[in-house]
């Protein structure tokens, strides 16, 4: 009937502009993705905060790559006796594997080796190689599908090209989602040597050890000076430590494990009682989902449960800066760079 005829037509233009809308919508989200920068951050921790030869040697090994890639932080700790570096950089659009940022961080990570001697290190902070940590974060645009590709394309180049130190894979870049905690903790990382210091696994007096966890990359021994790395990609992640003012190391370590997640405390949150700097302990924190669980909650919960112990507390600090200063800094930088160039 001509009655059902109209309603086909309108039935038929309907999902013409059902159809219509939702690629018009796809298209626009691409292009808003297109648009948007598309950064790249590496945080790159180094076993060694106290030889300016050597820290001076991993930074210029960084900016040779400048202003491709922006070192936008430097926190060195002298009682850990530990530089963590921020790093940042776009990646191109579609994502490839060859970028300035991967050719910066191997070049940090070969000058780290080349000029650290691990088995002369000494500090409170654990630890598992010369280049202990390195892991990359999405920021702005970027997906952690981007960076997870990134770091597989790292650990390739240092694990089999420089073939110097085992390299483990965790969180998107390792193929089952392995946590960072859960390597480090089947390589002995949380295991301390003494009171107040740290070695992790490898006994510093063997030329060479063979590991517990085959390595994803690299020799499948471990040299007494250079160690392991551990190499992963993950959502952002924030790092908070809390002074407590004792040197009760072992009361100081009770009150982290009953505030990390894995103690029965805050979900999302790791956490380690060290000793830092004379007669004093940190519980250093991981804050896996910063949004959900902040310092805030944190530093409450360190403060009533090292009360308890009869212990007092100082006043948290961040090791880095949060993910939007870090990407506002990127931008400041790139735009100087720019204005220097156009000079």
């Amino acid at each position: 009937s001509v009655h059902n005829l109209i309603f086909l037509s309108l039935y038929e233009n309907f999902l013409f502009f059902l159809v219509g809308g939702c690629i018009l919508d796809a298209a626009a989200a691409y292009r808003s993705r297109m648009l948007r920068p598309m950064l790249a951050c590496c945080k790159l921790y180094v076993s060694e905060g106290r030889s300016s030869a050597v820290l001076r040697a991993v930074e210029q090994a960084a900016r040779r790559h400048h202003p491709a890639v922006a070192l936008v932080n430097t926190f060195a700790d002298d009682a850990y006796n530990r530089v963590g570096y921020t790093l940042v950089s776009r990646l191109p659009h579609p994502v490839a594997p060859a970028t300035p940022l991967r050719r910066a961080v191997f070049g940090m990570v070969e000058a780290a080796l080349g000029a650290i001697d691990l088995g002369a290190h000494a500090g409170a902070h654990p630890r598992l190689g010369a280049v202990d940590h390195v892991c990359f974060h999405p920021l702005a645009g970027a997906a952690l599908r981007d960076v997870a590709a990134l770091a597989a394309a790292v650990a390739a180049d240092i694990g089999d090209g420089l073939q110097a130190v085992p390299t483990y894979l965790y969180g998107a870049a390792h193929r089952e989602g392995r946590t960072l905690a859960a390597i480090r903790r089947q390589l002995g990382y949380f295991r301390p040597q003494s009171n107040a210091e740290w070695h992790g696994p490898l006994p510093v007096t063997a030329e060479a050890t063979t590991l517990p966890v085959a390595p994803d990359a690299g020799p499948d021994a471990a040299s007494a000076s250079k160690g392991v790395l551990v190499l992963g990609a993950t959502a952002w992640v924030d790092n908070y430590n809390v002074p407590v003012r004792t040197a009760d190391v072992e009361a100081v370590r009770r009150v982290a494990r009953r505030v990390s997640e894995r103690g029965g405390g805050l979900r999302s949150v790791q956490a380690m009682g060290l000793a830092h700097g004379d007669g004093g302990a940190e519980v250093a924190c991981n804050l896996l989902d910063p949004g959900s669980v902040g310092a805030e909650e944190v530093q409450g919960m360190v403060e009533r449960l090292a009360g308890e112990e009869g212990l007092a507390v100082g006043e948290g600090y961040f090791t880095d800066f949060s993910q939007e200063k870090i990407v506002e800094l990127y931008m400041e930088k790139s735009a100087q760079a720019e204005l220097t160039d156009q000079e």
